[in-house]
């Protein structure tokens, strides 16, 4: 099965709820897809997956509002400080390091 399956919860928590036939359709995907084993598998992965949306979305506003508020200056350096470190990288190649 995949590497990123979830690993079995010591301590679960008990619920019993609705949903859509499309989630429903989604989550027994991930099961035949073998991206989780259990239907409670497939909801922990689904929501991780939210999670993980959730937290790239929020560092995209959080990095956009902090170019918006740079002063002219700030932005100055930080151009300088950008071209120094992609010169300090150049040739390295980064899928064969370690």
């Amino acid at each position: 099965m995949g590497d990123n399956m979830p690993v079995a919860r010591e301590s679960r928590q008990k619920i019993s709820t609705t949903i859509s036939p499309e989630s429903l359709a989604y989550l027994e995907q991930l099961i035949d897809s073998r991206q989780a084993r259990t239907l409670a598998d497939a909801i922990d992965v689904a929501i991780e997956r939210l999670l993980s949306y959730e937290n790239r979305e929020r560092l995209a506003e959080d990095t956009a509002a902090y170019f918006d508020r740079m002063t002219p200056e700030q932005a100055e350096e930080e151009e300088r400080l950008g071209a120094a470190l992609a010169a300090s990288v150049k040739g390295i190649d980064f899928d064969r390091e370690p």
